[in-house]
């Protein structure tokens, strides 16, 4: 999507997307047609606004919260914020609603209209948030895949829509992916979650490997978190292999994005393993050699 200077939330716009450098893969990188481009930095600028609703990481002032409709005081509630959200996108998807009132709502107009996305991704991304305000702890590994359903599988879901590529298999295997770098991610933010008071590793694990809460706020991981962290490695590991033959299955600049997608959460895994699955002592970040390296290999084998 495009903005000036001159449009209203243009700064919120703005910081948002700018946030699309730091992922661990490439969100819609320049080889891409044009089209698919602006496609996903649509998406992209929804899914972060929506995570950035429900994590308290928009910015101060209540801008956000303004041009949503809500009083600025209401920017420090993610409650209202996602509720509010949720009517916005309402909009995108009801003939002859009123335009959105957020920016980076209304730009998925253009989007929606041209792939004929349906609405429940979109929903599902707000309501991983809500469960996010509620959850904080999640008893095992069932009840944490079914919130990667709502949190990550939505956005490969996406990725094949705007591409028109869907099909039942490559959904399947799509899922397998976004599961697989979202359990990632969790694993290189374990300060940081516990941080926000939430923890991603599921209890039953915790326990069998003996690791406490208190484990997780030391500067150091020590020997029982390491072993935990690889054992959540691994099985992150097999669900992106599981994932990669999606690679395969497509063609051409697609192939290159997908390649670049599984070879970030592979190079994620890498830069954990590095780290000999210290978690703590810093958050452990693949460099740009590394995920290009991942990303050729993968694009090469397709897989």
């Amino acid at each position: 999507m495009t903005t000036t200077a001159a449009d209203p939330g243009h700064q919120q716009v703005s910081a948002t997307l700018a946030k699309a450098a730091r992922e661990n893969f490439p969100v819609a990188p320049r080889f891409l047609p044009a089209a698919w481009r602006e496609d996903l930095m649509a998406v992209y600028g929804y899914a972060r606004l929506v995570d950035d609703a429900g994590d308290g990481d928009l910015a101060p002032g209540g801008a956000d919260a303004v041009l949503l409709g809500l009083d600025a005081g209401d920017g420090e509630s993610p409650t209202a914020l996602l509720d509010a959200l949720q009517a916005d996108l309402e909009r995108v998807f009801t003939p002859g609603a009123e335009a959105p009132r957020h920016p980076l709502v209304r730009g998925l107009l253009p989007t929606v209209r041209r792939t004929g996305l349906t609405a429940q991704p979109f929903l599902d991304l707000i309501e991983a948030n809500r469960v996010d305000q509620r959850v904080g702890r999640y008893a095992d590994r069932e009840q944490l895949l079914a919130y990667c359903e709502l949190s990550a599988n939505p956005v490969g879901r996406l990725v094949l829509g705007v591409t028109g590529t869907t099909t039942p298999e490559r959904v399947r295997r799509s899922d397998a992916i976004c599961t697989a770098l979202q359990l990632i991610e969790h694993l290189q933010d374990v300060a940081e979650d516990l941080a926000r008071d939430r923890i991603y590793l599921p209890a039953t694990e915790m326990r069998r490997f003996h690791v406490t809460e208190r484990d997780l706020a030391a500067p150091t991981a020590g020997a029982a978190l390491r072993a935990l962290v690889a054992s959540e490695a691994d099985r992150a590991r097999r669900l992106l292999d599981d994932g990669a033959p999606l690679v395969g299955s497509v063609q051409g600049r697609l192939r290159m994005l997908l390649a670049g997608f599984v070879g970030g959460g592979r190079a994620a895994l890498a830069a954990i393993t590095d780290a000999r699955y210290d978690v703590l002592a810093g958050t452990p970040r693949p460099t740009r050699t590394g995920l290009l390296r991942a990303a050729g290999t993968t694009m090469r084998r397709g897989m």
